[in-house]
């Protein structure tokens, strides 16, 4: 029978025989048979095939039998039909390939060498074009191979409706890949309640991000960027690729900046990756103030304004937080299809507006903003202007705690001498001017107490600029003491930024009984931090005007509380003294002092 006649049905390869569309080895029979070129017949192509066969048979057009082997030297004449049968039969299967995809039919092999076509023999040996099914001869590893299936009609035997709309995308896909890298798929596609369908909708997954699934899936290529990475992430979460999710928060970490860290904040939130969510929340902790500015802030949930009104560490002044608060309200008003209204403003904060430290402000802060923004009642107005204008203060219903409870190693640095008795307050201030070498901030005062025995002070303190007499930090407190001559701390609301070589004043009021006094003072004290060795010098100077006697050499103000921000917020701060000597009178260290557990008590 003639090649390709095998009994109607179209001709196949044998991929287990010998030659370049096979698995076989080239052959090294001596039936190879020696071309007019010099080149051997039995390594390169269709002869070989027929020299392997014993027991030879003539067809109809002077060829072999299918099927029929040869036991004596095939001959050119036979060695040549059977070269053309299984180049018809190359060109059939490559025709039927091409057809089943165009992705793959770019995988075809050049010709064989030029020379070979010097005879019409050789030709019709040798001229043929690799089908595509044998792509896989070209991909040395299985990296490759599975990374050209990648999004291929090739082999596929499942596809993915992803989309919704017109933007819908048909994307084929191989259920053991997919199986092998995801539990989801594998439940999928061979669980108890398996689908049997070709053919699967995702309507909640943007294309884009399916297909970066699966280049992960198929190949471990990440392809991510700013426009598709929460998608991605989404997908990935949905799917079970923890190593893809990973790749996703790691992009993002990256990119978190202040004018994108609400809405990192929100999606961090929402996919429940607390990792990044507490980066994003310390970034707002650096840069409250830039953070709130953003376009992304008024987009976010109530919940997430919740988590971040919650915080102790936010560096920005209470009244900023407030009017983000209520810019914030507008725009979930007009979500909410409402009126931007007063009382709709209050409905939509909810909760957060309590979480709001109204008591934190300054009495002027309260009064032009707050107060006047019909947000709050009649009532919490009044209560909170008791608040900021009687001592004892009664108590209010907002948060009183002031933020930035700072954490970290401390220490005091002294200044006097020696103690002496008896100071006396009649409404003066105290005050002492001082400049500094490098950005810092002043948290709080240390005090002296009274020379009578345990005693309760009222106690107004502030941080002036000099030059402009603006009061950048105040708070009006007091504080116990149980008749020593330790000092005693009181802190203000939030930090007070230091800039160096700037004068500012340092002042104290107290209301209560005499109390002791530092002496021997010093000009200049400098404070060399513990974790980076990075040295604060301070100078102080006499503050003119009334000062009740206060000055470099005696006085009140003992202690300046500073405190130095590092990147992750974890405030190396220290205490400068200017009461106590330590034994050799260098570098002298008190022992440490816990400002938040102290400043809770008072």
């Amino acid at each position: 029978m003639a090649a390709g006649d095998n009994s109607g049905r179209p001709p196949c390869l044998n991929l287990s025989g010998p030659g370049p569309l096979g698995n076989g080895q080239p052959s090294n029979s001596a039936y190879s048979m020696p071309m007019s070129n010099g080149g051997p017949t039995g390594a390169t192509g269709g002869a070989q095939g027929a020299a392997r066969r014993p027991n030879p048979q003539s067809g109809p057009g002077g060829g072999e039998s299918a099927g029929v082997v040869a036991e004596t030297p095939p001959t050119a004449h036979n060695a040549i039909q059977q070269a053309l049968a299984q180049s018809a039969s190359a060109r059939a299967m490559e025709t039927s390939a091409t057809n089943m995809t165009s992705n793959a039919s770019a995988a075809s092999v050049p010709t064989t060498h030029s020379s070979l076509l010097s005879a019409p023999a050789a030709a019709a040996v040798l001229v043929y074009r690799e089908p595509v099914y044998n792509w896989q001869a070209t991909k040395s590893t299985v990296k490759e191979r599975f990374a050209f299936l990648f999004n291929n009609e090739v082999l596929s035997d499942v596809h993915f409706l992803v989309g919704k709309g017109m933007g819908v995308q048909r994307i084929p896909a191989h259920r053991f890949v997919l199986a092998v890298g995801s539990a989801v798929f594998d439940a999928m596609f061979n669980g108890g309640m398996a689908t049997t369908s070709t053919e699967i909708e995702l309507p909640d997954v943007e294309p884009a991000a399916f297909l970066a699934l699966l280049k992960f899936l198929y190949s471990d290529e990440v392809q991510i960027g700013p426009e598709t990475v929460m998608t991605t992430l989404y997908t990935a979460k949905k799917y079970a690729v923890p190593a893809l999710e990973a790749h996703c928060v790691e992009f993002l970490k990256k990119n978190l900046r202040a004018d994108n860290a609400f809405m990192l904040l929100t999606q961090a939130r929402l996919f429940d990756e607390p990792q990044l969510a507490s980066l994003c929340l310390e970034n707002i902790d650096k840069n409250t103030g830039d953070a709130l500015a953003a376009e992304g802030f008024t987009d976010i949930d109530l919940d997430t304004l919740v988590a971040v009104l919650e915080r102790d560490t936010l560096g920005v002044r209470e009244v900023r937080l407030f009017v983000a608060a209520v810019r914030w309200a507008e725009a979930e008003a007009h979500r909410q299809q409402l009126q931007p209204t007063p009382e709709n403003k209050r409905r939509v904060l909810g909760k957060a507006l309590a979480l709001i430290r109204f008591p934190l402000m300054t009495i002027e802060e309260f009064a032009a903003g707050p107060a006047q923004s019909s947000i709050l009642t009649d009532r919490e107005v009044v209560s909170l202007f008791l608040h900021f204008t009687v001592n004892p203060k009664p108590h209010v219903e907002f948060i009183d705690r002031p933020r930035c409870c700072l954490r970290g190693k401390e220490c005091s640095i002294t200044r006097f001498g020696q103690v002496e008795s008896r100071w006396g307050y009649s409404g003066t201030s105290d005050r002492i001017r001082f400049s500094v070498n490098r950005r810092i901030f002043v948290v709080g005062f240390g005090l002296y107490g009274s020379i009578h025995g345990p005693t309760d002070y009222q106690v107004n303190i502030q941080i002036i600029h000099t030059d402009s007499n603006t009061v950048l930090g105040q708070n009006d407190t007091g504080f116990s003491c149980d008749g020593s001559s330790n000092t005693f701390r009181v802190m203000f609301k939030e930090p007070v930024e230091i800039l160096p070589n700037v004068n500012y004043t340092a002042c104290a009021t107290l209301k209560g009984p005499d109390s002791h006094y530092g002496t021997k003072g010093m000009r200049k004290v400098t404070h060399e931090s513990s974790s980076t060795g990075t040295k604060t010098c301070f100078t102080f100077c006499y503050a003119a005007g009334n000062n009740n006697g206060t000055s470099v050499e005696d006085g009140q103000i003992p202690e300046i509380c500073t405190t130095e921000g590092n990147k992750r917020l974890e405030w190396d701060w220290a205490f400068l003294s200017i009461l106590h000597w330590s034994c050799d009178g260098n570098n002298p260290v008190s022992p440490c002092f816990n400002w938040e557990t102290q400043h809770r008590a008072m």
